[in-house]
């Protein structure tokens, strides 16, 4: 089934469906001359059942992008959308409900609570929405990403790749229709990173979720199907099929062409 919304910004294939998107989106912080537009009149689409990055020099508005996206900030003017539910009309209480039962978050600390054990934190977003949910699917998940034997650990005990397996266990626990992560490789060697990289590829090949990864790495931008670009808070580009090095080279022509 196809998006029927009519001011939906275009996918990239004909006919996908639309996991999220902004429509002239714009976000500035400040009033008068102190002010910072850090998102400019972006609208993109997020296709469903596809890994997009995200991408950009510093400051060019990408953690912005994707707290809107998340419904973590509310944009200055614009709306933002998951699937056909439009989270710049919901009440708080409806849009944290949203965010927990609809969205999963992975980050670059981890974010695990020290107190509670691996499988505790996993099963954390099903606590507090107090919901069961599937536990044939959470069996799943927690096998196949070989943390059957870590469950009983606290974070402390974990090294950072089981951490980050930890939070994406997490971040998946509740089916969402979205996964959002934020340099999740960022505090890994590149061997721990590239298997966390691998396992956010096989949640959208096997598992048939949507990711959205934040990340300055080209490597890492390489596992997408997609990456937008992103400079002086509005869209310059996309790339479809991407490599490290066409990654990198968009980038370098990204800087180059900013102001001094």
């Amino acid at each position: 089934m196809t998006s029927t919304r009519l001011d939906a910004p275009p996918a990239t294939r004909p006919g996908a469906r639309l996991a999220a998107s902004a429509v002239d989106l714009t976000r500035s912080y400040g009033r008068g001359d102190a002010a910072v537009t850090a998102l400019g009149g972006v609208s993109v689409g997020i296709e469903a059942g596809r890994f997009t990055a995200v991408m950009g020099p510093s400051g060019s508005g990408k953690s912005t992008l994707m707290h809107l996206l998340a419904g973590l900030d509310s944009p200055s003017s614009g709306r933002v959308f998951l699937g056909d539910t439009e989270l710049t009309r919901l009440r708080d209480t409806a849009l944290t409900r949203l965010r927990r039962e609809r969205v999963g978050f992975v980050f670059q600390s981890f974010n695990l609570v020290p107190t509670l054990t691996a499988g505790q934190n996993i099963d954390l977003p099903l606590r507090l929405a107090g919901a069961s949910g599937d536990r044939r699917w959470r069996s799943r998940i927690v096998a196949e990403l070989g943390l059957g034997d870590r469950l009983g650990h606290r974070p402390g005990e974990l090294s950072g790749g089981q951490q980050q397996r930890v939070a994406l266990a997490r971040a998946l626990v509740t089916r969402p229709d979205l996964v959002l992560a934020d340099e999740p490789t960022g505090s890994l060697d590149s061997r721990t990173g590239s298997d966390v990289l691998a396992l956010l590829r096989r949640s959208v090949d096997e598992w048939g979720r949507s990711v959205v990864m934040v990340t300055h790495d080209p490597a890492a931008a390489a596992w997408a199907d997609r990456v937008l670009l992103l400079a002086d808070g509005r869209l310059a580009g996309e790339l479809l099929e991407p490599t490290a090095g066409t990654v990198l080279a968009r980038l370098e022509e990204l800087r180059v062409s900013e102001p001094a």
